[in-house]
């Protein structure tokens, strides 16, 4: 095979990689726009559903055997994007929310926790689904999708998930402490009323 040939992708392949450039071109976009708007009220939630979108993608990909890319060295696909714009208006959006703690590996004992940022982590991953959407564009159907099924297991992946517990821990708190607040008021007010 040549290095101009693409190898016969079965229809089921070929709909799983659609399925998944799909998912990988909405969230890059969705990022974008999120990270534009500069809405702070609903960033989080926005994101919390834009990853969870992500991971069900992720996940169709780590059930599947292993991709073989088609040829032995990458194809250059051309630059990387430039995503550092995009990092820094999430950072800025995120602030308050962006550091937050996880545990690397929960079958390490003892478990070792890192400390991470929402906008770091969230433009990594968009790097890494980027990559495998050029070689989707450019027509390199099982270079797409090693890329994806590789970059998933070893970073984004964990980098998503990561994130996900953040933001849903986020909103958590949000909605959770904003009940406690106003159940304690709600008992002062009904404490000064006995009062009177």
């Amino acid at each position: 095979m040549t290095n101009n040939e693409n190898p016969v992708v079965s229809s089921e392949i070929e709909d799983l990689a659609q399925a998944i450039a799909d998912q990988a071109e909405s969230f890059l976009l969705a990022l974008q726009e999120i990270s534009r708007g500069g809405d702070r009220g609903s960033a989080v939630p926005l994101l919390l559903l834009e990853v969870s979108q992500l991971l069900l993608a992720g996940a169709r990909l780590g059930v599947q055997v292993d991709f073989v890319p088609s040829e032995r060295f990458e194809p250059d696909t051309g630059p990387d994007p430039d995503l550092d714009g995009m990092r820094e208006r999430l950072a800025e959006l995120l602030e308050g929310v962006d550091d937050f703690t996880e545990v690397f590996d929960p079958y390490v004992d003892p478990p070792e926790l890192m400390s991470s940022r929402l906008s770091d982590d969230l433009s990594a991953i968009a790097a890494n689904v980027a990559h495998g959407l050029r070689h989707y564009r450019a027509g390199s159907t099982h270079e797409a999708l090693w890329w994806w099924q590789f970059s998933y297991v070893s970073s984004w992946g964990a980098e998503a998930s990561a994130s996900l517990r953040a933001l849903q821990s986020v909103i958590a708190h949000d909605r959770l402490d904003a009940a406690e607040v106003a159940q304690a008021e709600a008992e002062r007010v009904a404490a000064a009323a006995d009062m009177l």
